[in-house]
């Protein structure tokens, strides 16, 4: 399984499509804020959130993967 788009939704939300067409709507910002870190606390700023890409069929955030989640919590939609 692979995530094959990635929408901005907003406030720190994105829209994932999977290679099996599942489609799971996530809050980041509310992982993000659960689990501040300094890596990922810039993400918090809308114009450094929407800098994701798909990389290897996984979302990324940064240039070092600073954020990235097990395709598996993504797919089941629970940032644990």
């Amino acid at each position: 399984m692979q995530v094959t788009e990635v929408k901005d939704i907003g406030k720190l939300s994105i829209c994932i499509t999977f290679s099996d067409n599942t489609t799971q709507c996530i809050d980041v910002g509310d992982f993000i804020r659960r689990h501040p870190h300094p890596q990922y606390n810039k993400y918090l700023e809308q114009r450094n959130f929407r800098k994701f890409e798909i990389v290897n069929g996984n979302i990324v955030w940064g240039k070092n993967w600073d954020l990235i989640f097990p395709l598996e919590q993504l797919h089941s939609g629970k940032l644990i």
